[in-house]
Parts: C-alpha cells; sequence; structure tokens
C-alpha cells in the first residue's frame, strides 16, 4: 500500500503541473523560432556546465535515456529556477525576473532494465519590446509582446548490456500555446486609433531521443567515462490564428475595441533540428570529475511561426560543456560537508540564431554544491552567464540563475516479509 500511495501522489502532481508549467522567458530572442530552447537536463548536471556523460545510481540524467538502467532506488525529480536578467542595448538597460519549473520526474530499476517518466518544458515564449521610429514623416510607437511555450511529456527505456554499456531511448509528446502581440500608435493627434495584431499558435507533436553510455576502469582509482545521444528531427504541427483591431485606450490605461477581424492564416511544419551530443571524461565516480562534452544542431532548418518576420536567419549551432565534480570524502561521519558535492562547469553556446548578421552567443559560468539527506540530496546551482550582443542594434543580456533541485530516493518494489 505504501508503494502505491508513492506512485498516486507521483501522479498526482504530475497532472496538477500541467496546469501551472508555463515556463516563461524574459528573453527578446524567444520571439524567434520555436522559443528559447530551455535546458534539458537536472539541476546537478546544469551546475556542472551542462556535462551529461555519467549514468548515476541515485540522480536522474534526463539527457541520455541510457542512464535509467543505471538508477539502483527509485528516484523522483523535482527542480525549478529563479531568473534575473539585465536587457541592454547601446542606451538603455531593463531588468526582468522570472521563477520557473524546470522537471519533475520519476525513474524506475527494475534489474537490468530502467525506465522514466516525467514533464519538462521544451521551449519558452516571454518578452516586451518598443520601438520608436519614423515612417512618412509620422512618428509611429510600436509595442510587441509575447508569451507561452511548448511542454514536454517523455516517457524512456534503458538496457544494460553489461556494468560498462547501456541504450536507451525516449519518446516525446511535445505541446504548447504561443501567443504574440503587436501594437502601433501614430504620434499625431488626428490619429486617436491604433492597430493591434494578435497572433495564437497551438503546438504540437512526437519527438524520439536515442542514447549510449560506457564507462571502463583505467587503473584501480581512475574510470573513463563516455556518452553519444542522437536526436533524429522531428516536426510540429502549428494551428495558427491571426485577429487584427483598430484600439484606444481609455484614461485608466483599459484597451478598448473599435473594431477587429479575424484574418486566415496558413497553419505551418516546425521542425525540430537533428542534433548529436558526445562527452567523455576521467574519474571516480565516489570522488571526483572533469569531463567535457559537445552538441551540434542542425538548426539552419529552424524556421518562424509566421513568414513575416524579416531580418532574421538560422544557422547550424553548437555548444560545448566543460565541467565536474569533486567529494572530499563521501563516508565522512564527523563532517558533513566533506560529503558535499561540489560542482562547477563552464559553457559556450552559438545558439543558431542571426539577426542583423549577428550570430547570437551564449556563455555561462556555473556552480553548484549536491546536499546529501540519506539517499536524497538537494541541489543548488549557481549560473553568471551573457547572451546576445548590442551590436547592430540588438540586445545583450546579463544574467544569474538560482536552480534548486530535489532528488529522492529510495526503495519502492522491496516485496515484505511481514505485512
Amino acid at each position: 500500500m505504501k508503494m502505491i500511495k508513492k506512485i498516486i501522489v507521483v501522479v498526482a502532481i504530475l497532472m496538477t503541473t500541467f496546469s501551472w508549467a508555463q515556463d516563461n522567458s524574459s528573453s527578446p530572442y524567444s520571439y524567434y523560432g520555436l522559443g528559447e530552447i530551455k535546458f534539458k537536463g537536472t539541476q546537478d548536471s546544469r551546475a556542472m556546465g551542462g556535462l551529461n556523460i555519467v549514468g548515476d545510481s541515485l540522480h536522474l540524467n534526463l539527457m541520455n535515456p541510457a542512464s535509467y538502467s543505471r538508477l539502483r532506488l527509485t528516484t523522483f525529480g523535482i527542480g525549478g529556477t529563479s531568473n534575473f536578467n539585465r536587457l541592454q542595448t547601446e542606451s538603455e538597460n531593463e531588468k526582468a525576473q522570472r521563477t520557473t519549473l524546470d522537471y519533475i520526474a520519476v525513474g524506475l530499476p527494475l534489474g537490468k532494465f530502467g525506465f522514466s517518466f516525467g514533464l519538462t518544458p521544451f521551449s519558452a515564449v516571454g518578452y516586451k519590446n518598443q520601438d520608436v521610429s519614423v515612417i512618412d514623416g509620422m512618428e509611429r510607437t510600436r509595442l510587441f509582446s509575447g508569451d507561452g511555450n511548448i511542454n514536454r511529456v517523455f516517457v524512456g527505456g534503458s538496457y544494460s548490456f553489461t556494468k560498462s554499456f547501456s541504450f536507451g531511448v525516449d519518446f516525446s509528446y511535445n505541446f504548447g500555446k504561443i501567443n504574440s502581440q503587436a501594437v502601433e500608435f501614430i504620434t499625431d493627434p488626428s490619429v486617436q486609433l491604433g492597430s493591434r495584431e494578435r497572433n495564437t499558435s497551438n503546438i504540437k507533436g512526437i519527438a524520439a531521443n536515442i542514447g549510449l553510455l560506457y564507462n571502463t576502469p583505467l587503473n584501480a582509482k581512475t574510470e573513463f567515462y563516455s556518452s553519444l545521444t542522437y536526436s533524429p528531427e522531428a516536426e510540429l504541427n502549428s494551428d495558427n490564428n491571426r485577429n487584427i483591431a483598430t484600439i484606444i485606450y481609455n484614461i485608466n490605461g483599459s484597451e478598448l475595441v473599435a473594431d477587429e477581424q479575424d484574418i486566415p492564416v496558413n497553419d505551418t511544419k516546425l521542425i525540430i533540428p537533428t542534433k548529436v551530443s558526445f562527452g567523455a571524461g576521467i574519474g571516480n565516480s565516489k570522488k571526483w570529475l572533469i569531463g567535457a562534452e559537445f552538441s551540434f544542431a542542425e538548426n539552419s532548418k529552424l524556421t518562424n511561426r509566421f513568414d513575416d518576420i524579416y531580418d532574421v536567419s538560422f544557422e547550424n549551432a553548437t555548444k560545448i560543456s566543460v565541467g565536474g565534480f569533486f567529494i572530499p570524502k563521501y563516508d565522512s561521519f564527523s563532517n558533513y560537508l566533506s560529503r558535499v558535492v561540489y560542482r562547477a562547469g563552464f559553457r559556450y553556446e552559438n545558439t543558431g540564431l542571426v539577426i542583423n548578421n549577428e550570430s547570437i552567443n551564449d556563455y555561462g559560468m556555473n556552480f553548484g554544491l549536491g546536499l546529501p539527506v540519506g539517499n536524497s540530496s538537494i541541489n543548488l546551482g549557481f549560473e553568471f552567464g551573457k547572451k546576445g550582443t548590442t551590436s547592430n542594434g540588438l540586445i545583450e543580456e546579463n544574467y544569474f540563475n538560482l536552480s534548486v533541485g530535489l532528488s529522492l530516493s529510495d526503495i519502492w518494489f522491496k516485496k515484505r516479509k511481514i505485512d
């Protein structure tokens, strides 16, 4: 009965999460393509620059499904991040803050097999921009805003052929809704009404991820670790709707609609590009690890939801992560700090987004702590990063992320001798 109650609780959390997992972004670059692609891994991995080359017996590795069969205890993981973002151009700057859910997942070990299921955000949209320009001798103020996200429900399985080699695959159903709005007013006393365009996209589609993990001893104290993941190209259906209206704002700032109508627009097919990641490193699972991982994504195949977005293109994306951890003494009884996992990492990413002939790059430095609580742990992560540039009229983001993750491990499937 105890096991059944745990399963019911986890399923209930997953179901209720659907109603509030609207993971928003504060990045103006989320306007393009599928939005801002979110980090797929757990907080312990994030604190190492995104490194995912080890299948842990007590922690979920959501980026490589081959890790599921490496679990030795049933593991429930949940994590979230508070993002503090400073946006700046050559002449202005603004601050934004968001707190979001990163993942909620369960891993189930069954001998040489392992299974996992859960919910993570795939991408997020959240921006507010203002543009003032003079066209035909008249000053025009345009306000752009957007919100929404694409969520990912996944289920996967893994099999360990040997203690050193495992293979896994997971399948995900991606779904979500993205809204965008553009409002324009002319600064002229004779023109009181403005125009408003609202676009809505309902997005859904299926994707897959395949993974391999391999490790082997180099000597009595050091082991070699390697990881390979492959995500084949997938297609998302975007059901698009557009509404245009003439509007005016009253003295209280409320919007009044003078006239509106729905405009037919084409539905679109969006591509989740092919992605390949390979990582390797050396270490001792109870003491230390250092490694690197390289990812390549065919982002040149990305498109926007609507065809009337200009001055933007896409190129293939690359990402490099370098990181690791250190545990002073994992079995210390007298000193708790000796059992803490100290993590650090660095990452560089070319996102594949090109605006005004400028490639949008993202850099990040990561630090973290794994605080053991029996077989479970609390994982804290700190990230300092920069995305974009102020060149060619673009926006630079300087951000700080504070992440918290819980990894709760226990024996669920153990037959009782006495009931």
